[in-house]
């Protein structure tokens, strides 16, 4: 077989990766749920023939080409191996987060009408005990880490044999994912072979300068890797053949900061909310994070105050920070690198990490237009962001129409409200649900990050009919009314802060706060002053 060179086909990843002599160490901050006696280090040889086992396994339960595989479990990268197993029977994986409600589970699960649903013990048990069984809404149920009743086990398929590979075509749907569902049940996100291989995973492998993966690197990825970016970073980053890639699949500092320590990064992606909870860690155990060049932000705004501090965290001469933003329907639309120079001095009303970049060139365009007109609005004024990209995912199931109200013309609405300067400059405000009378809520949220070091998150909610509702998180749940007053005196009026902790903020998956689900917890209305016509 002639060598490709680029990453292309999902179900034979591993397989052609081998074949190219990958020398790429995979290191893992605990085993694998679908393989534990495979260990913490493994090979691309060794990836590949446990995917080909899980495609055997799938093939034992029935599973045939076309059909769909739901997968949901704890976090692990053993997501995008069961991906690339599904995709190998030319079936395709539906990747679920762990965190989702198990009301929101099964609504998913509903549209997907799965051959197989892929799942482990604890999810399984929880969701029936919550009156929600996810096996219900599936053909067939596998259990990878133990015996559920009505469920197979790994030990009732093992030993199956997996035919040859199917390789789809370019525009068929490869995988699904589902959007983060801040603001309510989550769009199911198909991508073709086109959009999530040729186009996103097939940009990262190129060798980049500053972003491209090096020989001698140990790329780190703290992620959702239920998340689309699973599949695209690992084809990506592994195409480039670096020393070592490091998966941490939990934000806790007591995984993350042994396995920091042990494999010393030279790149690193997290979630923004992980890379919060580790920020208080740094000037204690921060050796881990010495070698790091590149830091990578996806995702989720992210503060200039986290920015700073994991720069300065690294003793590379001049490290830099890549901050993208994009969606899990588009991929990245605009990327922007930060250094310790340009985040040198505390930010003021207009924060710099709200300036998202550039287009990618030869990828990407992005327009900004008036919300009730679809009108362009002059350079520099906020504006509903429309984007072109060909790297578009091709629909959402079950929710057809939803896809195609939101596409005009062959504009995409991304949903957010920003601003494009006559450079072509990106700046963030909010996103449309989200929106306020006065101000944005992300800008005000980056402020009180600057201003009050002990709110660890400050979630703006507006209100339709009053001033927006500051919730703030801090280690104990308490602030001094006085020290918030003195802090936000120049920002626009809100009502008194909600205080609680970490732990009381819904999130999910990717470590973003469940807007919808915070509002009705603290018994606020759902409407705002926003439309949502484009969520």
């Amino acid at each position: 077989m002639t060598p490709l060179n680029k990453p292309i086909h999902l179900g034979t990843l591993f397989d052609d990766m081998a074949a190219r002599g990958s020398t790429t160490a995979v290191r893992l901050s605990r085993p694998l749920d679908i393989a534990p006696e495979a260990g913490v280090e493994l090979d691309v040889p060794a990836v590949s023939s446990l995917v080909r086992r899980a495609a055997g396994w799938f093939a034992e339960a029935g599973v045939r080409s076309g059909d769909r595989v739901a997968i949901v479990k704890r976090n692990h990268w053993d997501y995008v191996l069961l991906s690339c197993a599904a995709a190998r029977l030319g079936a395709v994986p539906a990747s679920l987060s762990a965190h989702l409600a198990p009301r929101t589970l099964e609504t998913l699960l509903r549209r997907l009408d799965p051959a197989l649903l892929v799942t482990d013990t604890a999810l399984l048990r929880g969701a029936r005990d919550a009156g929600h069984d996810p096996s219900t809404h599936a053909a067939r149920t596998l259990v990878v880490d133990g015996i559920v009743e009505g469920a197979l086990s790994l030990g009732d398929v093992r030993g199956g044999t997996a035919p040859p590979p199917r390789r789809p075509h370019l525009d068929a749907p490869l995988a699904i994912m589902h959007t983060s569902g801040t603001t309510g049940v989550p769009k199911l996100v198909v991508h073709s072979t086109r959009t999530i291989m040729r186009r996103l995973a097939g940009f990262e492998s190129h060798r980049w300068p500053i972003l491209g993966s090096r020989r001698d690197d140990t790329v780190a990825s703290s992620i959702s890797f239920a998340h689309g970016r699973a599949l695209a970073w690992t084809a990506g980053v592994l195409w480039l053949f670096p020393e070592a890639i490091s998966v941490i699949t939990s934000p806790d500092w007591d995984e993350a900061g042994p396995a920091l320590r042990l494999h010393r990064p030279t790149t690193l992606e997290a979630q923004p909310s992980t890379l919060v909870r580790w920020q208080r860690h740094l000037d204690e155990r921060g050796e881990g994070l010495r070698r790091v060049r590149l830091f990578v932000s996806t995702f989720d705004a992210v503060h200039p105050s986290t920015v700073r501090a994991f720069l300065n965290a690294s003793e590379r001469r001049a490290p830099v920070w890549m901050q993208g933003w994009g969606q899990s329907e588009t991929g990245p639309l605009t990327f922007r690198f930060f250094t310790r120079r340009s985040l040198s001095q505390r930010q003021g009303p207009g924060p710099t990490t709200r300036d998202l970049g550039r287009p990618i060139p030869g990828r990407t365009r992005l327009r900004a237009v008036d919300p009730a007109t679809l009108l362009p609005v002059p350079p520099g004024t906020p504006g509903l962001l429309f984007c072109r990209t060909d790297a578009l995912c091709p629909g959402y199931v079950g929710e057809e129409g939803r896809w195609r109200d939101k596409l005009v013309g062959q504009w995409w609405s991304t949903g957010d409200i920003g601003s494009i300067d006559r450079t072509g400059a990106v700046r963030l405000v909010d996103r449309e649900v989200d929106a306020l009378a006065e101000g944005g809520c992300l800008e005000i949220e980056d402020v009180v990050d600057e201003r009050l070091p002990r709110v660890l998150e400050c979630v703006v909610l507006g209100v339709a009919d009053g001033p927006p509702v500051p919730v703030v998180a801090t280690e104990d749940g308490t602030l001094d009314p006085g020290v918030w007053k003195e802090a936000v005196v120049d920002l626009p009026t809100m009502a008194d802060p909600v205080v609680l902790t970490w732990d009381d903020l819904p999130r999910t998956g990717t470590g973003k706060v469940r807007r919808a689900a915070l509002r009705e917890a603290l018994g606020l209305p759902s409407h705002t002053r926003a439309t949502g016509r484009w969520t």
